[in-house]
């Protein structure tokens, strides 16, 4: 595909300046980028994409300075960049219907526009949307649902009684609605606890590749509506994860935790169980969440504490070698006095 930048400003919005008629053939980084394409650069990386090889850049609207190349300026780069790469990259065209090599159980209900690939499972008494994508190899279990226009890719299981809402993406080798984490121990032996809750995700939610979202022992596990979620993370049986989340890569979130909305968790976070995490907040990676916490919190380190404070430890820390080394030196000084 090839484009104007004048009829890429059409698309996208913003102030061009430079010449409109060049034409962009391809999106680019800034440091992969050749003649012919288009790059973005926020606050940062302006300098780089002065001296770049792209024939244009969208650069921020606030930018006060000369820059070199034909630009269009707008408020946020990146999502304009987003949108041009939905028309550059072309979409892989699947053909709707039912495969007649997948596995459909009894009474499913199954909307007219909805694509089930080969060897998919899909267990009795199942729900698929309007425009959903069931992909090769996928387990629906039985009386699960999927919304509308919800991409379910190869290798994801949905265990039964599961409901996921619609426009959501759940990328491969994921587990929604495995069995809480819950036994007994009498003797040294542990019992199993029934796990008979469901997970219930809401709408516009993208899950990444190999997350753990358990069941509920009772009731539902709630991953609230426009929630995203990292590779490697685990969600524990009876969380309630509100809207509107980030949740990165390795993060682990034990039972019955509830977390309000807008809540930002680093790589690596980790909570006890049974505490409330208040909206608004973000956790900086590895953080350590041991008790109830406020909104509006900006926290980090183990236990976790506020960034600033931590900040100040983590300064504090280095200087404790020196520190240490003083002291082994006046020792030895008074040492020598005494004698």
């Amino acid at each position: 595909m090839k484009k104007k930048l004048s009829e890429i400003v059409e698309i996208i919005g913003g102030e061009l300046c430079g010449d409109g008629e060049i034409l962009i053939s391809g999106l680019n980084r800034l440091d992969m980028a050749k003649e012919g394409d288009l790059c973005f650069a926020v606050d940062g990386h302006i300098e780089e994409a002065k001296t770049c090889a792209a024939s244009a850049v969208i650069i921020p609207a606030n930018y006060v300075g000369d820059f070199p190349k034909t630009s269009i300026k707008i408020e946020n780069p990146k999502a304009a960049f987003s949108k041009l790469l939905e028309i550059f990259v072309p979409k892989i065209e699947i053909p709707q219907g039912v495969s007649d090599k997948a596995f459909v159980g009894k009474n499913v209900e199954i909307a007219d526009d909805a694509t089930i690939m080969p060897f998919a499972y899909v267990g009795d008494g199942a729900k698929i949307g309007n425009g959903a994508i069931i992909y090769p190899h996928t387990f629906i279990g039985h009386y699960s649902s999927i919304g509308e226009q919800t991409i379910i890719y190869s290798g994801v299981t949905i265990r039964e009684y599961c409901k996921i809402g619609n426009r959501c993406v759940i990328h491969s080798s994921t587990v929604i609605g495995s069995d809480g984490f819950g036994f007994t121990t009498k003797d040294g032996v542990h019992t199993k606890v029934p796990q008979v809750g469901n997970v219930i995700v809401e709408d516009d939610v993208e899950i990444g590749a190999n997350v753990g979202i358990d069941r509920a022992a009772m009731g539902s596990t709630v991953i609230g509506h426009g929630t995203k979620i990292d590779n490697l993370v685990h969600i524990a049986h009876n969380c309630k994860i509100g809207a509107n989340c980030l949740i990165v890569a390795q993060t682990g979130i034990s039972g019955s935790t509830t977390v309000g909305d807008n809540v930002t968790f680093g790589g690596q976070v980790g909570t006890v169980g049974h505490i409330k995490i208040g909206s608004n907040s973000i956790y900086a990676a590895r953080s350590g969440i041991t008790k109830n916490m406020p909104e509006n919190f900006f926290g980090a380190g183990f236990p976790v504490q506020t960034h600033s404070e931590w900040l100040r430890n983590q300064v504090a820390l280095q200087k404790v070698p020196a520190l240490i080394k003083r002291v082994v030196q006046l020792e030895k000084k008074i040492s020598e006095k005494e004698v």
